[in-house]
């Protein structure tokens, strides 16, 4: 989410083991999310719980001050609901309905490192379809992750979320926005868009560490910036899911730096002996 910088920053292992305790921040974030989230609860209760635990952990929000020219962002989480995709800024008056789509996108800092990921949590009881747009969306996050362990090119990771996508059902890829490499910086370079040919992009290399962030809609991929400045919603008013992990390319695999167990209960033997042995 948000901007990049202009080169990849590789990172050593003990740089991404310093990734891992801002990823665990984060992941104990959205666990939070996931037991306050609920009817008659405002997006801005759910910021407040988010930067309590950020904070508690020792570590410092990574969206909270951040500028890209509209002025600072004035939150710790984006909390992006129904046909809002991303950037959403909690607010008091934002409450939630059993039925809503809710994304809650978070970063965190431990000594200078970030983590950033997503999660899309069911409000109540949701119409089928939208369980289904969540699940596709999570599946083809894992999908990407997964062809990051073996894809040689940047590529490789975009062509497996599309092919997912696509296959899950009549989906909407948001066009434009995608993930991002990050470490020292929360948004670095690679751009990574949800679509693409496995021959494109840089190589995949040990010590790069990547956010895979796939975006999409019950409807159109095509979307339109608020007044605000900040929230991204969809063109046709249909509903969007977003979910994103933080993951380490490794010698041996990869590791998702921002899951609690790293990453080996959905990649098996993908994953890095790292994730392994925690």
């Amino acid at each position: 989410m948000f901007r990049r910088r202009d080169r990849i920053q590789y990172k050593t292992p003990e740089q991404i083991r310093k990734m891992r305790a801002a990823g665990l921040v984060v992941a104990e974030v959205h666990q939070a999310m996931r037991e306050s989230a609920g009817p008659g609860v405002s997006t801005a209760e759910l910021d407040r719980i988010a930067e309590e635990v950020i904070r508690s952990s020792g570590a410092v929000p990574s969206f909270k001050g951040y500028d890209i020219g509209f002025g600072p962002y004035p939150a710790s989480i984006c909390s992006s609901v129904n046909e809002q995709v991303v950037h959403a800024i909690p607010a008091a008056d934002a409450v939630l309905e059993a039925g809503d789509l809710l994304s809650v996108d978070v970063g965190a800092i431990v000594d200078g490192w970030h983590g950033d990921a997503a999660i899309t949590i069911e409000i109540g009881e949701v119409a089928p379809e939208l369980s289904a747009l969540r699940a596709a969306c999570e599946a083809s996050m894992w999908a990407g992750i997964r062809a990051a362990a073996t894809a040689k090119r940047l590529g490789g990771i975009s062509h497996a979320v599309e092919h997912s996508v696509e296959h899950s059902g009549d989906y909407g890829i948001v066009t434009g926005f995608g993930g991002h490499g990050i470490g020292t910086e929360m948004h670095q370079d690679p751009h990574i868009l949800n679509y693409g040919r496995p021959s494109e992009g840089p190589r995949l290399r040990p010590g790069m560490a990547l956010a895979i962030e796939p975006m999409i809609t019950l409807g159109s991929p095509d979307t339109a910036e608020l007044e605000d400045g900040w929230t991204i919603v969809t063109d046709d008013g249909s509903v969007a899911a977003h979910t994103e992990h933080t993951i380490a390319l490794c010698e041996d695999g990869v590791w998702v730096l921002t899951a609690p167990d790293g990453g080996v209960e959905q990649l098996g033997e993908l994953a890095a002996s790292a994730a392994r042995g925690e």
